[in-house]
């Protein structure tokens, strides 16, 4: 977990606090559906039908500011101005009526955010608009009840409702009556299947209170709602002019490997262009400016420094952690080795927050509404970015109801299921950092002036990092990528029983879930020496270490979209992996790893063992155990399907993928093992036809990317795979016992990226063991339906 900066003991650096946040005195901006091109939603320019979606708005509904237009027309007009039909249906939820001066502040301006978000990226959807209690005999009409009245809404039924209000009370003692009101609002939704959104807010590290410490809402912190937290997106030609990102702009422009590797992993598809408008890099929201600094005067007082957007404003993504909460299950699993803990002193532990990020503003606004619904600006904050995700779970139901699933619903813990087995359906913020804590002026220290008030900062709150953090939570969304995540999440949940890799806990044991042949792939950053127990036996091997640019889940799935670059792909070519082993259990035998000694458990597991693979982990290394082979989980489980098949292959030879269908998850086919001397024509007997003819795939070349179809793939079909070298002749498959020996040990030449995605590694011995020279995967769901995800 990020570390914070240390205490009040030197000025701050002046200048823009948050890399990449630099233009933002330019206000650039595009549409939200542009925005929405940039993080590729699956439904953006189809003409679907989508869901309505509920928007709190308390006081306001659908009041509108000019007399004679309602606010649909109002929105119409926006609409036109973005280039979209005007028809649009606005709904008001008033249940104790609202009072038209609330909207004279600063509410109006929220609430045209939110519409024009909404709106703008899905064009076919009502908006539904929540006043609360209104203001009517003195009722106040907070937030709280907003929620409520979308929440308990037996009219319109929203199944996604986004909040960018914080509640009037929102930081009660835990134990409160309020707090526990707060905490049923949340669980209502879930059990009546609303997925609901809440903004982190504005405030930074400090949530825009002077504690000296760190601090989040925990009234919407709720581990049964997604809490949305804010970017910056910087495309290229603002990235230039940008001079908190010329560490960043110039290396990548001039190619530095070690520079584009981590753009890559945040979102980066082609190689970087100055001066265009593709995507180059996405940081933190971070707009907190310093003009100058302070100074101790001779007599013992400050001159302060000068912020010009200050840590008492709305100009950075909160984030950090609410330890008046446990850590959901979800989060323990993926976050056991690094939980959310405060860094100002507390070292406490609790919810992270925030889940989920998008753009906020920084380098790239979004084209809204003015307040008053005439004319359009640029706006931004975490109230832009949770409409957004918010219009991204619209697209997601459509797509669900298209493929026979039911709504998302209840979804915070299936982010958390797609961020361990496809990580690449979100793209890894790892710059900047939320910095903003302070204490009033008359703490000692640095003292700087902050809109005419004097405050101190303390330098504590959070850092960008790999994975998870406490200022863009898992990332911003890859829209397709997540929805192809989510579908298979949803299939696999709805319509199967759970065949777990392996079974237990940490407490209990593991044992292996099915007999079954394994895949053993350690993972270490300076080599490993890892200990497999099985049963009463076991084995030791020593593993080089993992190649810094060695490829990794995440970049997997990223390279089998279609507007990779193959430039990128063959940048990182020829890095080895770690030792690639294998074995074979029984169902119910035990097991057990130790790296370098140290007991390692498989934590995530509960997260990825219906998706065959689990990670044993330890502060040092991890090794990942996986099945060579897919199930085919299926739409619906539906029989006689499509799977759809992504090829990138990033090895010069000339090759050709084949797939067959085996009798168990030893890859079986008839009695006949891997190895055995009849076991490849039983294996071409079983082949796969593809939708392009034949039963081999070739590949597409060197750093290009193919697909195509497997026709006839039955539901919990067990797919087993043969790689051909038809440069060297040699043949290769997924199962380790087929292939040739060195040392008396069958080579392993399958690598697994994670959700049903594997690499091969094309030469005898192992070769090079990058396990990237054919990379694929198998897609059982995205061709249901209209197909809207192939």
């Amino acid at each position: 977990m990020p570390n914070a900066s240390s205490g009040p003991s030197a000025p701050l650096t002046p200048g823009i606090q948050g890399p990449g946040n630099g233009e933002a005195k330019l206000a650039p901006s595009v549409t939200p559906q542009q925005m929405a091109e940039y993080y590729n939603f699956p439904l953006h320019g189809k003409n679907v039908p989508t869901e309505a979606i509920g928007l709190v708005e308390p006081g306001a509904g659908d009041y509108s500011p000019s007399p004679g237009q309602t606010l649909a027309q109002l929105v119409g007009g926006y609409r036109s101005a973005v280039l979209l039909d005007a028809n649009v249906t606005v709904i008001g939820v008033e249940g104790g009526g609202f009072s038209s001066t609330t909207i004279a502040g600063g509410g109006s301006s929220e609430r045209a955010l939110d519409v024009g978000v909404a709106t703008a990226v899905n064009p076919n959807s009502t908006l539904i608009l929540y006043a609360g209690s209104g203001g009517n005999l003195g009722a106040q009409s907070d937030a709280f009840t907003a929620y409520q009245s979308a929440i308990w809404d037996q009219v319109n039924h929203p199944s996604v409702v986004s909040s960018s209000y914080k509640f009037s009370t929102d930081l009660p003692h835990p134990q409160s009556p309020f707090m526990l009101a707060a905490r049923e609002l949340f669980i209502d939704a879930a059990l009546k299947n609303i997925s609901v959104f809440s903004s982190a807010g504005d405030g930074g590290s400090s949530y825009a209170l002077a504690t000296g410490g760190e601090s989040v809402s925990n009234t919407r912190s709720s581990p049964y709602g997604v809490v949305v937290g804010g970017s910056s997106l910087s495309l290229e030609q603002y990235a230039a002019a940008d001079s908190s990102l010329t560490d960043v702009f110039n290396p990548a422009i001039q190619g530095n490997v070690a520079m584009l590797w981590e753009l890559v992993q945040g979102g980066l598809t082609a190689m970087p262009v100055a001066n265009s408008n593709d995507w180059f890099v996405e940081t933190t929201w971070n707009h907190y400016v310093v003009d100058g600094v302070p100074v101790l005067n001779a007599n013992g007082t400050w001159t302060p420094g000068n912020f010009g957007s200050n840590y008492t404003g709305s100009d950075a993504g909160n984030g950090g952690v609410d330890f008046t909460r446990p850590m959901p299950w979800y989060q323990d699993a993926l976050l056991h080795l690094t939980p959310p803990t405060t860094t100002d002193g507390t070292d406490a532990h609790g919810r992270g927050v925030p889940d989920v990020a998008a753009p906020a503003g920084g380098n790239l606004f979004y084209t809204v509404p003015n307040s008053n619904f005439v004319g359009t600006g640029p706006d931004g904050g975490t109230s832009a970015a949770t409409p957004f995700w918010a219009s991204l779970a619209v697209q997601v139901n459509a797509i669900f109801a298209d493929q026979g699933l039911p709504k998302l619903g209840y979804m915070t813990d299936l982010l958390y299921v797609a961020a361990a087995i496809a990580p690449g359906s979100f793209n890894d913020v790892t710059v900047g950092n939320n910095v903003s804590s302070y204490l009033n002026g008359n703490a000692t220290g640095d003292v700087y002036d902050a809109g005419g008030q004097q405050i101190v900062p303390t330098g504590h709150g959070y850092y960008a990092g790999p994975g998870y953090d406490l200022t863009t939570g898992l990332g911003s969304p890859n829209g397709t990528l997540l929805a192809r995540t989510l579908t298979a999440i949803g299939h696999a949940q709805y319509f199967f029983d759970e065949d777990p890799i392996i079974s237990g806990s940490a407490s209990s044991g593991w044992t292996s879930g099915a007999d079954q042949s394994l895949l053993l792939q350690t993972m270490s950053g300076n080599g490993a020496t890892v200990h497999f127990s099985e049963g009463a036996e076991g084995f030791t091997f020593a593993s080089a270490a993992t190649a810094q640019f060695a490829w990794t889940s995440r970049l997997a799935l990223q390279v089998l979209q279609d507007d990779f670059d193959p430039n990128l792909v063959r940048l990182f070519d020829k890095y080895g992996q770690g030792n690639l082993g294998d074995t074979v259990l029984g169902a119910g035998e035990k097991l057990a790893v130790t790296i370098d000694g140290s007991h390692a458990e498989a934590w995530s597991a509960r997260l990825t063992d219906q998706f065959g693979f689990a990670d044993f982990q330890t502060t040092t290394g991890a090794l990942r155990v996986a099945r060579p082979a897919a199930v085919a989980e299926t739409a619906g489980a539906a029989d006689d399907t499509i799977a759809i098949v992504r090829v990138r292959q990033n090895g010069e030879n000339n090759v050709a993928l084949s797939f067959y269908r085996v009798d168990d998850l030893d890859g079986a086919i008839g009695g006949l093992r891997p190895g055995d001397a009849a076991y490849a024509g039983a294996a071409q007997g079983r082949a796969y036809q593809l939708t392009t003819g034949g039963t081999s795939l070739a590949g597409p070349g060197y750093g290009n990317l193919e697909h195509a179809g497997l026709r006839n793939v039955d539901a919990g079909d067990i797919i087993a795979f043969k790689l051909m070298n038809n440069t060297t002749g040699a043949v290769f498959w997924g199962v380790a016992q087929g292939n040739e020996t060195v040392g008396g040990r069958h080579v392993g030449h399958l690598w697994n990226y994670g959700l049903n995605t594997w690499g091969f590694e094309d030469m005898s011995g192992g070769g090079d063991r990058d396990y990237n020279d054919l990379v694929f995967s198998l897609d059982f769901t995205s061709a249901s339906g209209h197909g809207w995800l192939v």
